[in-house]
């Protein structure tokens, strides 16, 4: 009889196993074929998340000019930053192509003619001397500087045109995140509830607590990485403007760029400021063009303090250190992950860290 009941557990217990298993089987292979086929649309939703969250206040404020009206907000709203998007990157590209055919035309009529170098040229730190030499070169005979210098002509062409198809990629997936932030503050406060909702069910009321950690840390990081950044770069913008340095547009992207990944802007802002010196003759200007460049520069120093960590009881060093490694880690969208997963991570610490106090207290 023993035996019996034995091996009728045992067949129950291997049904049982083969349901679970089988179930495990099904529900595993249907995470898989959704996240395969959302897998294209997740970068635009992380986006168009971030940009919702971030700008949500600024919506609500508009919300109420306009009378309450969430849904006429948002197409407005959504409709503005593409057009603010769309047109002047418009306008670039049609600027670059033009330039472009003019350039290969001249260089091909033979009417293109390259100035000689200054001599100050040479007195460049690091590059000067070779900066001078293919200029000199060119200058004499461009046929034979594009000659000499077509293997790293084509590299730095293929190199563009990567980074154009890269452009015309991201310019894509802004769109779409437009569209989608435009969406999610329509809807926010239900997407808010069933945020809260979820984050609850996951992880009782620290879960609850990490929706308002994540949306203040997005806010401090857009104000305090992306924000300084374009105050930077208006700053160094306005100072290349008013000293007349050609193509200061350009100039002014790269600052952007490098502020936007934490790398200083003296490194574009010195060479520009050197430059102005060997091609004005107002020395008083160049040093006041020179010394704007390193204020500039300098200004993250407190401006970030005053914009990063605002709102939030983590300490501003934490979230930079998660901006920089999740940039490094991630891109550009990693400065708003990795500062989210690593507050979210210092809180839950600390919570921890809290319990484990009360507990010995107990004790």
């Amino acid at each position: 009889m023993p035996d019996s009941n034995t091996a009728i557990d045992s067949k129950r217990i291997l049904d049982i196993s083969v349901d679970v298993a089988v179930r495990l089987a099904v529900i595993g292979l249907m995470v898989v074929w959704c996240f395969k086929i959302f897998t294209p649309f997740i970068l635009p939703m992380m986006w168009g998340i971030i940009i919702a969250v971030a700008l949500a206040p600024l919506f609500g404020k508009l919300t109420r000019l306009l009378g309450g009206k969430r849904g006429l907000t948002a197409t407005l709203f959504t409709l503005a930053a593409i057009v603010l998007i769309v047109i002047p990157t418009f306008q670039i590209g049609d600027s670059v192509v033009r330039s472009s055919i003019r350039l290969a035309d001249r260089v091909e009529q033979g009417t293109l003619s390259v100035p000689q170098p200054n001599d100050n040229v040479r007195d460049w730190p690091v590059v000067g001397d070779r900066v001078y030499e293919a200029w000199e070169i060119a200058a004499g005979n461009l046929g034979v500087a594009l000659e000499r210098y077509q293997p790293q002509l084509r590299a730095v062409g293929a190199w563009a045109l990567g980074r154009a198809a890269g452009i015309g990629g991201a310019i894509l997936t802004t769109i779409i995140a437009l569209v989608v932030a435009g969406f999610m503050l329509t809807y926010s406060e239900g997407g808010e509830k069933r945020a809260r909702s979820i984050a609850g069910r996951v992880g009782g009321h620290t879960g609850e607590n990490v929706i308002g950690i994540t949306s203040a840390t997005i806010r401090s990081v857009a104000q305090g990485v992306l924000g300084v950044a374009l105050v930077q770069a208006a700053a160094a913008g306005l100072g290349m403007f008013i000293a007349g340095i050609p193509a200061f547009g350009v100039w002014t992207i790269i600052v952007l760029v490098l502020a936007v990944i934490q790398l200083p802007p003296f490194l574009v802002l010195l060479p520009v400021a050197i430059w102005y010196f060997t091609a004005t003759d107002n020395t008083v200007i160049a040093i006041i063009f020179l010394v704007w460049c390193l204020l500039v520069s300098g200004s993250d120093t407190f401006l970030k303090p005053m914009f990063l960590g605002r709102g939030l009881d983590t300490p501003m060093p934490v979230i930079l250190i998660g901006a920089i490694g999740g940039l490094m880690l991630h891109g550009i969208i990693g400065l708003f992950v990795g500062a989210v997963v690593l507050a979210i991570g210092y809180e839950l610490f600390k919570a921890w860290m809290a319990e484990e106090a009360a507990s010995e207290v107990a004790a």
